[in-house]
Parts: C-alpha cells; sequence; structure tokens
C-alpha cells in the first residue's frame, strides 16, 4: 500500500495513532519511525513531523512566547494568506470568533501551519488545528469542540 507523503500526512498519522491516546510521542521517536516507514512514508517526512512536533512543544514551553493583546486586531500576512487561503483565514477567524481559539493558539497555529512551508487545504488545517489545541495545556474543551467540528462537519463558517 503507498501513502500519499508530506508531512502533514505523517502528522495526521501520529496524531489519530499515539497522539490521541496521551502517549509520549517523543520518547518512542525511533520505535515509530522504523514503523512509520514500514507503513510506507519517507524518512524525510517522517523526520519533518517529528521536528515538527518537537518545535511546538518548544514553543509552548518557552517563556517567551508572549501572544499579543486579546483587544488586538490581526492582520494576516501575505505569506500567511498564500498558504491558508481565503477559506483557511475563514476558518481561523471563524474560530476565534467563536472561542474555540484564543490569541495565543491562533498564533501557535499559524505558526506550525507556516512551518509547514507550503499551502494546506481545509481538511489539513482542521487536523493541524486540533494538533496544536490537543497538545496546548488548557485547551480540552476547545480541542473537544474542534473535534466534533472536523468530524461532524455540521458548521458553516464565513469564507
Amino acid at each position: 500500500m503507498v501513502i500519499k507523503q508530506s508531512v502533514v500526512d505523517v502528522l495526521m498519522f501520529l496524531f489519530e495513532r499515539y497522539l490521541g491516546d496521551d502517549t509520549e510521542v517523543m520518547d518512542e521517536r525511533e520505535q515509530m519511525h522504523d514503523h512509520l516507514e514500514e507503513m510506507g512514508f519517507q524518512n524525510t517526512e517522517i523526520t519533518q513531523a517529528f521536528d515538527w512536533l518537537e518545535d511546538l512543544a518548544t514553543i509552548q514551553d518557552s517563556k517567551y512566547f508572549a501572544p499579543v493583546s486579546e483587544n488586538s486586531i490581526r492582520i494576516f500576512s501575505p505569506e500567511e494568506i498564500s498558504v491558508l487561503g481565503d477559506e483557511g483565514v475563514g476558518f481561523i477567524m471563524h474560530l476565534q470568533q467563536s472561542g474555540i481559539l484564543t490569541t495565543a493558539t491562533r498564533e501557535l497555529v499559524l505558526d506550525r501551519v507556516i512551518a509547514l512551508g507550503h499551502e494546506l487545504d481545509s481538511e489539513q488545517l482542521k487536523w493541524i488545528t486540533m494538533i496544536v489545541l490537543h497538545t496546548h495545556p488548557g485547551e480540552e474543551n476547545a480541542y473537544a469542540w474542534l473535534e466534533t467540528l472536523v468530524f461532524d462537519e455540521v458548521v458553516d463558517y464565513m469564507q
């Protein structure tokens, strides 16, 4: 079986199989790396996915990560717009206006999206957002709301 090769696919696979179970992914990195290669993922994408997760953990643990004021207005950069597209920007704005994303988690999502370095489709953006919320302390309710939105797909948002 050949699996589509991308870092997001590796992240989605890890999230579905491991992250959702509250296991220590990084402690089992070598074993998981071998398993992912057996599943058909390429070494480059696997390494980038683990690095992406490590960077996420580093950012979340950083004392220097200071989100902007809750009262500020967020202007998306041309790079963010090119990666997210109009639909992705609308999705992020909808999540923040709905209270699913805070200013801090919005910025984490945007940082992790930009770190991937390529355009994402709406499904990939939802998964990246779920991974960020799942790994961010204190965001259990927001994660549950987003999980419902992703799997039930009953909510429309502004585009």
